[in-house]
């Protein structure tokens, strides 16, 4: 009785943590998850970078409560789809990789969703697919007959190309071949659930028309909710912004870069990026608005996501570093925090932010001795005496006496 007790809760979960809307309903798909059917759930990435990061989890943890209820899941890596450029949610032409690029980013890509899931696993395998093996076969005759289930007008609803076109925008025929490409994926696959952030709402919509023509098949749509700012609405990972929280950051990396995110973050990256129990999110939930310091429950936070990537070890010496460096006493209790470009050069990163007026100005600083990165040792600081320093992991920067920093770098 337990066990059933058990499986009803974890399929509520499913049907509810970080899930925007269900299509064609909720309700259908829970009869058909309590009648105890397996189903072929598949989630889609593109290589569009050479990471996995943080907002891709979301999507793969998910993946992962289908597994243990004992479905069948397919982790899809589009290495065709890439080649045209998913056009969701872009202002303008997405450019197009070559399959050299392409080759390149998905080297480690098994072994960075692999710190999701146990590709070992004997019982249930999980397969590991590439929709070249597909896509690249198709004739033209195939790609008429697949534009045939869908209208310009269906196309040009959807909200970056109708902007786009009142923009006087270039938009690109190949940008309509996309969708169905993603949508042909769910037939070659014979897929019952696809799961995709809500900014892949009409692509995977594409693919339940597709297999209804093709299989006479229903498919189920799950979209999940994005990691945005609440108040920006800016992404907070993504890959063509090159922004984003890798899973194979380095442990310090991973961490600062967690601890540099906006507080009215926190409860969405426990909800969306870790497997902490609802109860106990709602506990740290509890503690925010109670008074707490949100800077403790992130902690929490970034110790958590440490430790999924990297042990609990690793996890609590990132956590003893990051303190270390930026709860030093002698530093102002808030200081401004900048994400930046790995690599790029803090004189140009200074100059943008408006930080020190020319490049004259960043001269005198170095000359005189008045730029320091301060650290946790016993020398407490160290003096910039590079011009061309460059950023390669977070820094708190001393300007002066007054004018102190937390500069971390990105991917």
């Amino acid at each position: 009785m337990s066990s059933q007790k058990d499986k009803i809760l974890q399929i509520e979960e499913l049907l509810i943590r970080s899930i925007d809307t269900i299509y064609p309903s909720k309700d259908a798909l829970k009869e058909k998850l309590l009648a105890g059917k397996k189903l072929r759930v598949y989630v889609g990435i593109d290589p569009t970078a050479e990471y996995v990061h943080l907002g891709h989890t979301t999507n793969f943890l998910i993946l992962k409560r289908f597994h243990r209820l004992g479905h069948k899941i397919i982790i899809l890596v589009g290495d065709f789809t890439a080649l045209i450029g998913d056009p969701s949610d872009k202002n303008a032409v997405r450019k197009r990789l070559t399959p050299r690029e392409v080759k390149k980013n998905l080297k480690t890509y098994k072994n960075q969703i692999g710190k999701i899931f146990n590709f070992g696993d004997r019982k249930n395998p999980i397969e590991f697919r590439f929709n070249s093996r597909w896509l690249s076969t198709l004739s033209f005759q195939d790609v008429v007959d697949l534009a045939s289930n869908v209208t310009v007008q269906q196309m040009i609803e959807r909200d970056n190309f109708k902007h786009r076109l009142a923009d006087k925008k270039p938009l690109y025929v190949h940008e309509f071949l996309y969708p169905l490409m993603q949508g042909y994926d769910s037939v070659a696959l014979d897929a019952d659930v696809e799961i995709g952030g809500t900014d892949q709402t009409f692509n995977m919509l594409v693919g339940r028309t597709l297999l209804k023509t093709y299989k006479q098949k229903e498919k189920f749509v799950m979209t999940t909710t994005l990691l945005e700012d609440s108040v920006t609405g800016e992404k907070l990972m993504s890959k063509s912004l090159g922004t984003g929280i890798a899973v194979n950051e380095q442990p310090n990396d991973m961490f600062g870069k967690i601890m540099a995110l906006p507080d009215r973050s926190i409860i969405q990256c426990f909800t969306d990026c870790t497997e902490v129990t609802s109860s106990e999110i709602r506990e740290f939930a509890e503690k925010l608005t109670s008074g707490t310091n949100p800077r403790e429950v992130k902690l929490e936070l970034a110790r958590r996501i440490v430790s999924m990537y990297h042990g609990k070890k690793f996890a609590d010496k990132a956590a003893e570093n990051f303190i270390n460096i930026f709860s030093n006493k002698k530093f102002p209790e808030t200081i401004k925090t900048y994400v930046v470009q790995k690599g790029e050069r803090l004189d140009s990163i200074l100059l943008a932010q408006k930080i020190i007026k020319s490049k004259s100005e960043w001269t005198r600083l170095i000359l005189g001795g008045g730029i320091s990165i301060r650290f946790p040792d016993e020398k407490g600081e160290v003096k910039i005496t590079d011009k061309y320093y460059s950023m390669t992991s977070p820094i708190i920067l001393q300007i002066g006496k007054k004018i102190f920093l937390k500069i971390i770098p990105n991917l």
